[in-house]
């Protein structure tokens, strides 16, 4: 019999089938795309700190000598290829999953652990000292280089040992064109034994930034080193090259000199997962002084070190994802609330609905169970293709992260959206009725289960926000912090709908004395809304308090991108020169689109003070022109006259005393007193601190001064740096009015290079996400409120125009019938949003989610409300709910009344 009756409910219903299906598909896509989009980012976060890690640093070294305790033959089988490569293998088992290594990009071999003068006079010799060459064997060089010239070394006979005095050698392209070698140029080494090394091939590495390269840098390419001596003092120099041996080879330089064996390990790139965090830290720090350290002294030798900067990388990572985590999870945890809240609505409204047709099912016999049954089988038979339609476009969308959290997301969403109508209805007609009155939101009462169940969540939502305004949102301030803005907008739902029947009370009597009918009958149909129509309003302030939350959110950011950016160039570009900057620059720089004005500062950042014993920032400036850009800018503004030159400054007298502005720091501790500085051109100025600033355009640090220049040395104050201001600034002209007079600093790309973490942009992006999803399910909730009610209201439409009411007054009727519950929503949004933000904005630090660093040059990066994510959101509402029902009003004037009153309609 459930067949049947799921037929017949599907071709009797098809449009709400079809709207339940694109609701859960919608739902599950988004709910199966949030774990796949977080693992993206997350795994991609930590594969940027990894690769930004030196890559000497970025791999595992394994080094150890050879062995020495077992006879000469011995040693000499400790460093040939084929024991190094079972020695590979074993160090690969030594490392524990979940870290995996990249057999391409590692490498193992020997080379010489100093390197060793060549007395050939054909090598360049830059200060007299004679080039040193330093020797290596490395495993699989055919495989990281292009030849360019010559042949690869190789060992005639196939074998050396110690006694070798002869081999072959490569030379990158650049060591050859540095160090003049050629194909067939002999290089002699002085050792323990003198070794001769016939170069026989020039070779261009693959990849020069590889880890095969990073054992050392000369291997790559020549360094230029000097000899120690004291600092400041000319010490003569030489070149360093490296010369590539055959693996073969390794005894020869084992009897040239000390040699050490390595096994240079590179992690996966594509086996580094967040989620695996811990045991990659686990892994490594196995490795370094753990079981894995064990194993390798028991298979190499006890003297075995490994080396790796991992684990720094590892651990900078997780301070950062530690800091953004939360928040993000904060973003997701209020979309997802909403969206639930609007499944269930759905259901409920599904069930009130169908009220009178499920209490006729009760009354003739049906049981709960098959009652329930069939409608379980009624949902489940849309929503779960649905739910595999949504769960397959999250899939195609983001590929490439875990299958199972997002399935699980998927069936959450399906499980919800099948059983919401069945409880709904089981819950309203577990005991059977005949009639059970009318529920009107202005007489109902609520029972003493549900004031329990308010009163706990109440209790609960105050708990996470105390906790976290005391604690923060940090990664271990708890799951029930994660939802504190959603308990806030809970809270408030609760409270609005214990309040929102006793104006409809109290303003019933007095409407009743209104002249017209229009007013009167509006208020009473608002009144006589159904009580179970409340749920709505808990969605839309849900949805009201994760938008303005999150809207803030990414507000805040941007606001302290943009302070730290300002703060950091002093303007919305600069211009900055090590000399003085030519004449007429500033005159081009103010002709560049969207340039208003260009102020010019000369900068001495070693100007000295107490008798040259400190130094510290002096920027010599135009009051006037200084201080309309401070102003503007926002940094430290002051009154020009302030800081103009004094009377008895005239000339340049060092005894005239100038007014100075300086920061904090400098001011507390020079005092109130005079003082000399001495300029760049050995003159002195006598100062006195007039005003105290904690920023400045000019300067972005804790120490600066800031005089008049007028009346002084024109050598010392000539200017440095040019300060530009303007809406929308041409970056390309700035930089080509600029003409490599100095360097160009543009606000715009210093706000722009904050971004450096996938993170960081993640973050953002489920934010910005969140907010668009809590604002779509704000609408559909109000859509879904509005349409369950359209056929009533369309029927109570064509009962008053049969009475003479017009359809201006139709309009009007609806619109008036919609503001009771629309304008409270609208007003308690914007309350709650605010109240939400200003409650939780002590616990919630955004520095870390809006600069690369946990120290922002603007400080700490607060919450604050944003007013359009608070306005926007309610205005629609408001919007949305008139302008539905003067649609609907008009709809209803174009039909008859015949088509709206059938006989026997119970509408």
């Amino acid at each position: 019999m459930t067949a049947p009756w799921v037929r017949t409910r599907l071709r009797a219903a098809p449009g709400a089938a079809v709207a339940l299906a694109v609701l859960v598909a919608l739902t599950a896509c988004l709910a199966a795309a949030f774990p796949r989009a977080l693992d993206r980012y997350t795994d991609a976060g930590l594969r940027q700190a990894v690769e930004r890690t030196p890559v000497d640093e970025s791999s595992i070294l394994v080094t150890a000598g050879p062995d020495l305790d077992g006879g000469l033959a011995h040693t000499e089988e400790s460093v040939r290829p084929e024991r190094l490569t079972e020695l590979y293998r074993s160090t690969l088992d030594a490392v524990e999953r979940p870290l995996v290594i990249d057999g391409k990009r590692s490498s193992y071999g020997v080379r010489s652990t100093e390197t060793l003068p060549s007395p050939d006079e054909w090598l360049p010799r830059p200060d007299g000292l004679p080039a040193e060459m330093l020797l290596a064997a490395p495993h699989g060089l055919a495989d990281h280089t292009r030849l360019r010239s010559g042949r690869l070394p190789e060992v005639p006979g196939g074998e050396t040992s110690i006694e070798t005095t002869e081999v072959q050698a490569a030379v990158t392209e650049e060591t050859a064109r540095t160090l003049h070698i050629e194909v067939g140029s002999v290089i002699h080494v002085s050792a323990h034994q003198d070794l001769t090394v016939r170069v026989t091939g020039i070779v261009t590495p693959e990849d020069a930034d590889s880890p095969y390269w990073s054992v050392d840098s000369v291997l790559r390419g020549p360094s230029l080193r000097r000899v120690p001596g004291p600092m400041g003092a000319s010490n003569p120099s030489y070149w360093v090259g490296g010369l590539l041996l055959a693996p073969e080879a390794a005894p020869a330089v084992l009897g040239a000199t000390s040699t050490v064996r390595y096994w240079h390990l590179t992690p996966s790139a594509d086996a580094l997962h967040s989620r695996h965090l811990d045991g990659l830290a686990s892994a490594v720090a196995s490795l370094e002084s753990g079981p894995g350290l064990e194993r390798l002294h028991a298979t190499i030798n006890p003297l075995t070190d490994v080396t790796t900067g991992l684990d720094t990388a590892f651990t900078a990572y997780e301070e950062l994802r530690g800091d953004i985590g939360p928040l993000v999870v904060v973003a997701a945890s209020g979309a997802g609330t909403v969206a639930a809240v609007v499944l269930l609505m759905a259901g409920g409204l599904a069930a009130e609905r169908r009220r009178a047709e499920l209490a006729l099912l009760r009354a003739r016999g049906a049981s709960v169970r098959g009652m329930v049954g069939r409608l379980l089988a009624e949902t489940a038979v849309v929503a779960v293709p649905a739910g595999a339609l949504g769960f397959g476009a999250a899939l195609l969308a983001l590929p490439g992260a875990r299958l199972l959290p997002a399935l699980w997301a998927a069936a959450a969403v399906t499980a919800v959206a099948a059983l919401a109508l069945p409880l709904r209805a089981a819950a309203a007609h577990h005991a059977v009725r005949i009639h059970d009155g009318r529920r009107d939101v202005a007489s109902a009462r609520a029972s003493r289960r549900r004031t329990v169940a308010e009163l706990t969540v109440v209790v609960l939502a105050l708990g996470a926000v105390e906790m976290l305004r005391r604690r923060g949102a940090t990664d271990g301030a708890g799951d029930l912090v994660a939802v504190a803005p959603v308990l806030v907008g809970v809270i408030a739902a609760l409270v609005l709908v214990r309040l929102y029947p006793l104006p409809l009370r109290g303003l019933a009597r007095p409407a009743g004395r209104l002249r017209g009918a229009v007013g009167p009958l509006a208020l009473a149909r608002a009144g006589r809304t159904s009580a179970s129509a409340v749920l709505p309003l808990l969605a839309l302030l849900t949805a009201f308090t994760v938008a303005a939350f999150g809207g803030s959110v990414l507000n805040g950011v941007t606001d302290a991108r943009d302070r730290a950016a300002l703060l950091s160039v002093g303007a919305d570009a600069r211009v900055e020169a090590e000399a003085a900057l030519p004449a007429g620059l500033a005159g081009r720089l103010g002709q560049a689109p969207g340039v208003r004005q260009v102020t010019e500062v000369g900068i001495d950042y070693q100007a000295k003070i107490q008798e040259g014993r400190q130094s510290l920032p002096l920027a010599t400036v135009d009051p006037a022109d200084y201080a309309a850009l401070a102003g503007r800018t926002g940094l430290g503004a002051f009154p020009a006259g302030e800081l103009g030159r004094p009377d008895g400054a005239e000339g340049g007298s060092e005894d005239a005393v100038r007014p100075a502005l300086a920061s904090p720091a400098v001011a507390e501790r020079l005092g109130d007193g005079t003082f000399q500085v001495r300029l760049a051109d050995g003159a002195l100025a006598t100062l006195r601190i007039v005003l105290v600033r904690d920023r400045t355009p000019a300067v972005n640090g804790d120490d600066f001064l800031v005089v008049d220049r007028a009346g002084l040395p024109a050598a010392a104050t000539r200017p440095n740096v040019a300060l530009l201001t303007g809406a929308d600034l041409d970056a390309g002209a700035v930089h080509r009015a600029a003409d490599d007079a100095g360097t160009v600093h543009l606000r715009s790309e210093e706000r722009g290079s904050y971004v450096d973490s996938p993170l960081q942009s993640g973050g953002e992006r489920i934010y910005t996400a969140a907010v668009a999803a809590a604002a779509g399910y704000a609408t559909l909730a109000l859509l879904l409120s509005l349409a369950s009610a359209a056929p009533e209201r369309a029927a109570l439409l064509a009962r008053l125009r049969t009475m003479g009411l017009t359809r201006a007054q139709g309009r009007r009727l609806l619109v008036l019938e919609s503001l009771p519950q629309a304008l409270p929503a609208a007003l308690g949004g914007i309350l709650t949003g605010w109240a939400a933000v200003r409650l939780l904005s002590p616990g919630i630090d955004l520095t870390t989610l809006a600069v690369p660093a946990t120290t922002s040059p603007a400080g700490r990066a607060e919450l604050s409300a944003d007013p359009w994510s608070l306005a926007v959101p309610a205005v629609a509402v408001l919007v949305l709910a008139v302008g539905v029902a003067a649609v609907q009003a008009w709809w209803s004037g174009r039909r008859g009344a015949v088509a709206e009153l059938r006989a026997g309609d119970a509408r």
